[in-house]
């Protein structure tokens, strides 16, 4: 999306209540709608691999450019016998010369004899063994002409192609050093509290910090390039500092997206000229979670401080936004039957890590807003709706990143 576009979209906000939120599936689609695709960017092969190719692939001379023997062998002008001549001179009637399989035929080539068909004799002459098969000696006979896989031109590679290595493989055959693909978004990170530790057991009043361990994984896996982690403690000069400071496409933040006196996001995105797109979403758990646009286009998400509700969130926005940006598809959750009963939560959607099987989403133990214990042992998150559902009822479920197919 361009700046202006996204300075100039409706924000939807729960300030008055998360009746007024958007709903789970809304956040996703909104997400997704508020970007657009970041354009390409030219690779070397090896880093092409798994990225959609942005432009057709066309081959830059034929293929083969040269016409070439088939077989190891002898190079031959005429029925034989033949006079044996130096390899890489151009052949007169009844003349061979030795070649081996892919080697360029020689100018006055008609054919190539196999070694199993011919007996080179000591006087320099090549006969035809006598139990050679019908037609060893016709013209055009094991020669691989130029431009039998592909002539100049060809499209070898449509745009849109997700490639592979026999893709990369291809594009080098056509004589291509770098590819033009679909640029993805840069994501960088900014872990903030003052009271959270990285290493060890953290003491009473402290958090170990569960998100630089990981994020970066997760947003590879979400079809982003991570960017960098900077981590900062509660001041309002350290947030504005880490957002002003970044040129990533998109910044996700942890923590700090309430609105007590110790939160600063509002504020800083505010300062930046930034605008609130999505201001909390009516699930749980993980509705602080805050979607923004600054004026040169960035993105911020701004997740919960609580590990599985910033989780939640994180798929929740984040998932739909990098494949915009990346010019891929909307996901999808799949419909799954439930394997357990739910009571209502009127006004919001609950998001329940569950184990996947035989096509029943069971929900999993241990899953409060700052637990990982469940999250660790989940397949997907299974969305059941404000009304709740009986358990054999249809759900809707999404994939978690690292038990998705990759589609990115």
């Amino acid at each position: 999306m361009l700046a202006q576009e996204v300075l100039d979209a409706p924000a939807l906000s729960s300030s008055c209540g998360k009746e007024h939120a958007p709903t789970w599936s809304e956040a996703r689609r909104l997400a997704f709608a508020f970007a657009r695709p970041l354009g390409s960017a030219r690779v070397p092969l090896r880093d092409a691999i798994g990225r959609e190719l942005a432009s057709d692939v066309r081959a830059r001379q034929d293929i083969p450019h040269y016409a070439s023997s088939a077989m190891d062998g002898w190079a031959i002008n005429g029925s034989g016998p033949w006079t044996l001549v130096s390899s890489g001179t151009r052949l007169g009637h009844g003349e061979a010369s030795l070649i081996v399989t892919g080697g360029l035929v020689p100018d006055g080539a008609a054919g190539i004899l196999r070694k199993e068909s011919g007996v080179a004799r000591g006087d320099g002459l090549l006969t035809l063994r006598p139990d050679a098969k019908a037609g060893e000696t016709l013209p055009g006979r094991h020669v691989r002409p130029a431009g039998e896989e592909a002539t100049a031109g060809d499209v070898l590679i449509p745009a849109g192609t997700r490639l592979n290595p026999a893709h990369i493989a291809l594009a080098a055959v056509a004589g291509h050093d770098q590819l033009s693909v679909q640029r993805k978004p840069q994501v960088a990170v900014v872990l903030t509290g003052s009271e959270v530790v990285t290493s060890g057991n953290p003491a009473p009043g402290q958090v170990r910090d569960t998100f630089g361990p990981q994020l970066d994984t997760v947003i590879s896996q979400l079809g982003g390039t991570p960017a960098g982690q900077r981590r900062i403690g509660d001041s309002y000069g350290e947030w504005l500092a880490a957002l002003s400071g970044s040129s990533a496409d998109v910044i996700i933040t942890t923590g700090g997206t309430g609105k007590s006196g110790t939160d600063h996001f509002r504020a800083v995105l505010a300062a930046l000229g930034g605008r609130l797109l999505v201001d909390g979403i009516a699930m749980r758990p993980g509705h602080p979670a805050v979607l923004a646009g600054l004026p040169d286009g960035r993105f911020v998400i701004g997740l919960p401080g609580n590990p599985l509700a910033a989780m939640v969130a994180l798929q929740t926005l984040g998932e739909p936004l990098l494949a915009a940006l990346g010019n891929g598809s909307l996901p999808e959750p799949a419909q799954l039957t439930s394997g357990a009963d739910f009571e209502p939560d009127h006004g919001r959607t609950r998001l329940i890590p569950c184990t996947l099987a035989h096509g029943l989403a069971i929900p999993v133990s241990h899953t409060g807003p700052g637990m990982m214990r469940g999250l660790a042992w989940a397949d997907g998150l299974m969305a059941v709706p404000p009304e709740g559902l009986d358990a054999g009822q249809a759900v809707s479920v999404m994939p978690l990143p690292w038990t998705a197919p990759a589609s990115h």
